[in-house]
C-alpha cells in the first residue's frame, strides 16, 4: 500500500480535494522516498523538497512588478 493510501485510509484525507479553488493553496503529501536537498540547501530556499521549490521572479515572468 502506498503512503498516500495509508494517509487517506487513515485520516480519511484524500490526495486532492474534490473542488479546488484557484486562490487557496493545497500542498499534497509528499511521496514517500521523494528526493530531498540537503540539509543547508533545504534551508537556503526554504524546503527540502525539489517539487516545492517554486521561487517567484516577479516581472522577469512577463509581470509588472517593481
Amino acid at each position: 500500500m502506498e503512503y498516500t493510501e495509508l494517509i487517506s485510509e487513515h485520516y480519511g484525507l484524500p490526495k486532492f480535494p474534490d473542488k479546488v479553488s484557484e486562490a487557496i493553496a493545497y500542498v499534497p503529501f509528499q511521496e514517500e522516498n521523494s528526493p530531498t536537498y540537503s540539509a543547508m540547501q533545504g534551508f537556503s530556499v526554504g524546503t527540502m523538497y525539489p517539487s516545492l521549490n517554486k521561487p517567484f521572479y516577479g516581472n522577469k515572468c512577463g509581470g509588472k512588478n517593481e
